[in-house]
């Protein structure tokens, strides 16, 4: 809220160049708000599928996490007024790459009742495969 009475106020004393920077640092603070949102929908999405390639096996619980964190993905990622997306695919799958150490960590926790630690559990599943069929999800999700 602040920043936009700092802007307000560069407006009035028509001070646009300041105006216009301001402007591009609240951009960019959004999108970094939707970055961080994407990323922790990431995290829970890669936290349901690695479960579910550890143990070889899913709950109704996992399913609805794993639907409802790519819904949450492409709804947070969707520029709606402007169109288009924040992040490319490109970004998005580094996001969710970004996202895989914490998810592994995490479902050290809980996997296995807590008995491997994120560096066992890492061998024992397929990294790119997890995160490919995450990717998959996500953009088949985008297209409906």
């Amino acid at each position: 809220m602040e920043e936009l009475q700092t802007l307000r106020a560069f407006m009035e004393q028509g001070n646009y160049a300041e105006a216009l920077n301001l402007i591009g640092e609240m951009e960019e603070m959004s999108r970094d708000d939707k970055i961080n949102k994407v990323f922790s929908y990431a995290e829970i999405l890669l936290i349901h599928l690695i479960k579910q390639h550890a143990e070889g096996r899913t709950t109704r619980s996992w399913n609805a996490a794993i639907r409802n964190s790519v819904y949450k993905i492409n709804y947070i990622n969707k520029r709606r007024s402007a169109g288009g997306y924040y992040l490319d695919d490109a970004e998005l799958a580094r996001t969710v790459h970004d996202a895989w150490a914490p998810a592994l960590l995490r479902v050290s926790l809980e996997a296995f009742e807590g008995r491997c630690d994120d560096a066992e559990l890492a061998e024992t599943i397929d990294q790119a495969a997890v995160e490919s069929e995450a990717m998959e999800m996500i953009r088949r999700e985008k297209r409906h």
